[in-house]
């Protein structure tokens, strides 16, 4: 599965963890989607990936 929002492309973050003293490890931030059921704009409906801040912001219209 591509980790990436259907709606606004939100997708894995790369960053460091940061210890107390400071040394850094590579670590990865996950977009938090949910499979949804959208009416596209042909008025279609698909089954995709959407990240939560679409859903909660209105930008999906909902099947």
């Amino acid at each position: 599965m591509a980790r990436k929002c259907y709606i606004t492309g939100l997708g894995t973050v790369s960053g460091n963890n940061r210890s107390h003293s400071l040394s850094a490890t590579k670590r990865k931030w996950k977009a938090n989607l949910q499979k949804v059921r959208i009416k596209d704009v042909d008025g279609k409906v698909k089954r995709v990936y959407v990240s939560t801040r679409a859903l909660k912001s209105g930008l999906v219209e909902r099947a």
